[in-house]
């Protein structure tokens, strides 16, 4: 081979080798920073009850305080629904009065009236038996008419048993249960009251925590579904960063350990603890990939920001590598 031959193709391979070098060994050069991402979990208040929108008292971007007025649900349903409830609450109470007076002197003088008729049945009952007896075993009377005073008398019993037990259920003292199943009537009627009177409250619900309005899901006068988000509220203690770790490196990252971390635009010094490490490793996620952190094995992790209220989320950030842990 000639010598300009051979010397073109020692070119050509030293250049090959270059270009694989400066494409190759940043996948193998440790990375300055870890890459993750501000990730805020927001909350989205909703009304129980579906209805009309007929107050919105924030705007996306609004900054609220705890308990301020968000929204409200027209209150008719709610207060119908209350307005039953009471009415039960009502009807119970009087039953319960009701069975604790027991029953009216009317009544019970029927029931003793039907308890005397009762007795004297009885007692003829009895003297009939009585007078059949020796009758039926002296042979003067069948054996038929002292089955047949004997039915009697039993039916008789049965009677008077069966009214002195009403009577007993009747009389003031002997109704326990019929007392204690009234006021359990009314017990369950005043539950109902108070869940109807708090989801009338929740038609018009308060931010329960300080933060900043995402968004408005709807406007004044549109039909909102039970149940379905009219706004998502950021608090300000919700926000945290995220980021991803060398499958090799992650022992050191360790619940409670402080972390210092970079974004475009925020203030310098920024600092976050550590909450959670995940258990199961991944592939460095897409939003993330650099040529340094492509395919590489990593494990989530998440920390609390020590000024969450200066942080966007959605910008990325860059957190300084932690050095091994004392004991490794």
């Amino acid at each position: 081979m000639k010598p300009q031959r051979i010397l073109i193709v020692a070119l050509l391979l030293a250049a090959a080798g270059l270009v694989a070098f400066l494409v190759l060994a940043p996948r193998f050069k440790p990375a300055a920073t870890l890459s993750g991402y501000i990730e805020g979990e927001p909350l989205y208040p909703a009304s129980p009850l579906s209805g009309r929108l007929v107050r919105i008292d924030v705007k996306r971007g609004d900054i609220v305080s705890a308990g301020a007025p968000l929204f409200a649900i027209d209150p008719s349903q709610g207060e119908a629904a209350r307005e039953q409830a009471s009415a039960d609450v009502a009807a119970s109470q009087a039953l319960a009065e009701d069975a604790r007076r027991g029953q009216r002197p009317a009544e019970l003088a029927v029931i003793k009236a039907n308890l005397s008729a009762a007795q004297a049945s009885l007692n003829d009952a009895q003297k009939t038996y009585a007078r059949v007896k020796p009758l039926t075993d002296a042979g003067a009377a069948s054996r038929a008419d002292l089955d047949a005073a004997i039915a009697a008398r039993d039916t008789a019993e049965a009677q008077v048993r069966a009214i002195e037990k009403q009577l007993q259920v009747a009389t003031l003292g002997q109704r326990a249960e019929q007392i204690a199943a009234a006021d359990s009537r009314v017990r369950g009627a005043e539950a109902g009251l108070a869940g109807a009177a708090s989801r009338l409250s929740d038609l018009a619900p308060t931010a329960p925590l300080a933060g900043r309005i995402e968004d408005t899901f709807f406007q004044i006068g549109e039909w909102v579904p039970a149940n379905q988000p009219v706004l998502s509220l950021l608090p300000a203690d919700r926000i945290r960063i995220r980021f991803f770790v060398p499958q090799d490196h992650v022992a050191d990252y360790r619940i409670g350990r402080d972390i210092a971390f970079a974004c475009d635009g925020c203030t310098s010094g920024l600092s976050a603890r550590i909450n959670y490490v995940s258990p199961r490793p991944e592939f460095t996620p897409p939003v993330i990939y650099s040529r340094q952190a492509r395919d590489r094995l990593v494990f989530l992790v998440e920390a609390i920001p020590q000024k969450p209220e200066d942080l966007t989320p959605g910008l990325p950030v860059d957190v300084q590598p932690l050095a091994p842990a004392r004991g490794q």
